[in-house]
């Protein structure tokens, strides 16, 4: 039996990446403080007990109008041209102790390994960073590979 290859209709791009999230007032700050990110779009799901958040990095001197939740946002957020992160919060986690994700990065390795982001000076942004009490998996002077840092966020993701 012949195998056939079935092509996507359009042209596919990556459109996002997800990261579950443990308490959203120590997230969403550390992306969008931090981070420098813009909340393009949210979902929320009460029936289900899940909110999702959709963030992005504009252009440089570009401003997002839109309210996040409506159906003009939810357009956007379908059809951008760049990729956005979507991270994903379950009701109640932030209080249940025993509640932790795997960032993929520990003992085995066996999950996810980090997100990039560019900036113009490392260094720069890692001192700006560090002042506002993000912690470090690596600094760009450390290690073998110079000029790449690795920032954990709340969750234990670098």
């Amino acid at each position: 039996m012949a195998s056939t290859i079935a092509k996507i209709v359009g042209r596919p791009t990556w459109q996002q990446t997800m990261l579950r999230i443990k308490d959203p007032s120590k997230s969403i700050p550390f992306y969008t403080d931090q981070m420098g990110m813009t909340i393009i779009d949210t979902l929320d799901f009460p029936q289900w007990k899940f909110k999702l958040w959709f963030l992005t990095t504009l252009p440089t001197g570009q401003k997002y109008t839109l309210t996040p939740g409506t159906k003009e946002a939810h357009d956007y957020m379908w059809s951008i041209e760049g990729t956005a992160l979507e991270l994903t919060y379950n009701y109640g986690s932030e209080e249940d102790d025993s509640q932790n994700y795997h960032p993929g990065n520990d003992g085995e390795r066996d999950g996810f390994g980090h997100l990039g982001f560019n900036t113009d000076d490392v260094y720069e942004a890692c001192d700006t960073l560090e002042k506002a009490g993000v912690t470090f998996k690596k600094k760009p002077e450390e290690g073998r590979m110079k000029g790449i840092a690795f920032a954990y966020d709340p969750d234990g993701y670098w």
